[in-house]
């Protein structure tokens, strides 16, 4: 199969507000099912960044390729299968799911652990921050992939798939296998946890 053209200049539903994307998908959705190729397309333009960003994390640091091409697959599958795609469903949650499953059964094949790389948190733009400042915008940018990384794994899969992916609980609930409510709880818990590292930090730091 050729590789479907990307554009990584934008997307359509980037420029749309959040209603108006989720309606977006579904009309592609529904050309999709009637087998338009050009709705594969702009799909494929919208998502395939970061589907690709997505499954790197469970692949090893140096599989960018590999991740490039499970997210290939992912939309030639769901291409094979358009006529069972159903337009009140979420796409996006779907070609996340698939990606999912594809890249964890590449590990397995492989009997590789899946590793998920640490975020890259970029800090605000800021005109010739000094010495000082930079290393502590490095410190807090490590401590946070830390306590992130040290997440059970389900609490962090749902909190970089809500914070990073954008995707809603009804969508990370379809990704994961489980219900917007232990999404919900998930995230939650998450959050609280890192809340309370930051606190802890924060209170050691004026305790010295």
């Amino acid at each position: 199969m050729s590789t479907i053209g990307a554009d990584p200049s934008g997307s359509v539903a980037e420029s749309a507000s959040e209603d108006e994307s989720v309606e977006l998908f579904r009309v592609w959705c529904r050309r999709l099912r009637d087998g338009d190729r050009d709705a594969l397309e702009a799909v494929f333009r919208n998502l395939h960044y970061p589907l690709v960003g997505y499954t790197v994390r469970f692949l090893a640091p140096d599989d960018a390729e590999a991740a490039a091409d499970v997210v290939q697959d992912a939309f030639v599958r769901v291409w094979e299968g358009r006529h069972r795609l159903d337009p009140e469903r979420s796409l996006k949650a779907l070609l996340y799911q698939t990606v999912r499953n594809l890249a964890l059964n590449r590990s397995r094949d492989a009997r590789t652990r899946a590793s998920l790389l640490a975020e890259r948190y970029e800090a605000p733009v800021r005109a010739t921050p000094a010495p000082d400042e930079r290393l502590e915008e490095a410190r807090m940018r490590a401590l946070m992939t830390e306590w992130i990384d040290a997440l059970p794994d389900r609490q962090r899969e749902a909190l970089r798939l809500s914070r990073f992916d954008g995707l809603d609980h009804r969508e990370i609930a379809e990704v994961m296998g489980c219900s917007p409510r232990t999404v919900n709880n998930h995230l939650v818990r998450a959050l609280r946890t890192i809340r309370e590292r930051f606190e802890a930090l924060q209170e050691d730091e004026t305790i010295q």
